[in-house]
Formats: C-alpha cells, sequence, structure tokens
C-alpha cells in the first residue's frame, strides 16, 4: 500500500492532543484561564508566549478605547482572541502548513467559539476592503493590527516590525513583495483605527502609559 504523502510530511500529525470538544458544540465562554492551558496543551514556546501577551495586552488597549466610546466590543473576547493568535505558529514551523488557519481550526475544535477563532484565522492578513466607519474596530482587525505592531516581546512602529519580518522570512523577491503589500494595507488600518477611536499618535504608542516610540 502506498504511504500517505501527508503522513511522511507530518509525522507526529496522528500525536497531536486530542481536541476537547465534539464536532457542532455550542460556542463556549472563554477566559484567560482557558487560553494558558491551551498554550500549554498545545506546547506553545515561551518566546511566542511573551510575544502572545504583548499583542493581547495592545488588542485590549485598542478594545477598550472603542468600548469606552461606546462601540459594540467585548474587550475580554477580543484579548482572549490575541491571547490564541499564535497557538499553531510553533507547529507550522515544524511541519508547514498555515499557522493561522490550523490554529483557527484548533481554537474552533477547542472552544467552539468562532469569534476567538476569527482573529486567528485572520492576524496575518485582511484579504477583503477594510470595512467603513466604526465597522473597522472589530476583533479581528484590532488582532491583525496589534499582532504587526508587536516586534517579539516589544512594541515597535509598523515600519520597524515591516523591517523585522523582510529580514527573516523575504527570502525571495516575491514574498518581499507580498510582505510590502500586506504592511500598506496595515498603515490604511492604522490610520482607520486612529480616525475611529480618536487615538492621536497612535502609530508610535507603545500602549504603556501612553508612552511613545520612534517613528521611522
Amino acid at each position: 500500500m502506498q504511504k500517505n504523502p501527508a503522513h511522511s510530511r507530518f509525522p507526529s500529525l496522528e500525536a497531536l492532543p486530542a481536541l476537547a470538544l465534539p464536532k457542532q458544540a455550542p460556542q463556549a465562554l472563554a477566559s484567560d484561564e482557558l487560553c494558558f492551558a491551551l498554550w500549554d496543551k498545545y506546547a506553545m514556546p515561551g518566546n511566542i508566549r511573551e510575544h502572545s501577551l504583548l499583542v493581547a495586552k495592545i488588542a485590549a488597549a485598542l478594545a477598550t478605547r472603542g468600548q469606552d466610546l461606546g462601540l459594540a466590543i467585548n474587550v475580554d473576547l477580543v484579548r482572549q482572541s490575541a491571547l490564541l493568535h499564535d497557538l499553531g505558529k510553533a507547529y507550522s514551523l515544524a511541519y508547514g502548513g498555515s499557522h493561522s488557519m490550523l490554529g483557527a481550526g484548533w481554537v474552533v475544535a477547542e472552544t467552539g467559539n468562532y469569534a476567538l477563532a476569527q482573529g486567528v484565522l485572520h492576524h496575518v492578513h485582511w484579504p477583503w476592503p477594510l470595512p467603513c466607519g466604526s465597522q473597522v474596530c472589530s476583533l479581528p482587525l484590532i488582532v491583525l493590527y496589534a499582532d504587526k505592531r508587536a516586534k517579539h516581546d516589544q512594541c515597535v512602529t509598523l515600519d520597524e516590525r515591516a523591517s523585522d519580518l523582510l529580514e527573516r522570512y523575504g527570502h525571495d523577491q516575491e514574498a518581499r513583495e507580498t510582505m510590502m503589500r500586506v504592511f500598506a494595507e496595515i498603515k490604511t488600518l492604522e490610520q482607520a483605527l486612529a480616525d475611529c477611536l480618536k487615538w492621536e499618535n497612535l502609530y508610535a504608542d507603545t500602549f504603556d502609559s501612553r508612552g511613545l516610540v520612534n517613528r521611522r
């Protein structure tokens, strides 16, 4: 019998942790503790945990500002989606595949909460035109922007984050062009969020006592 090529590429696929919920499980209420338990279950490395904590801090700050302005934003859900956004990163680095799609699938299977999974699925890029007005302050777009402001465990400008990712992942011209296109779109998102949230100097805010990073 011919060997399944998927098994040769992903030799540990069958050793993945058992998923907690049956199919068509009701949408679950999440908690920070559940997110941390999933970090442990899926063996998230320490550096990715530190990065995720920072992304969650930035995302929660944006969501809180939106809530204070009267927007219908669930701050806890935004923070928890940010905590889980890189759940599939270590596995995809080891075995290939899209860490955002893998992580989103795990989040749905574990929690039944599709809102949580939206931030995980779309934190790499947003494939559609940006929505108008207050709709830009949605969970997946807030998580997407927060991730692009977090270089490892440091809050940086979009330009610095783009330079970091280009250095690490821009192995060919196509990859570099894709990254530059994505970051041009993220800058548009940044301005839209700043306008919606009435947030001056959002581009340089460190989200820590309103400190500012140097714009590059």
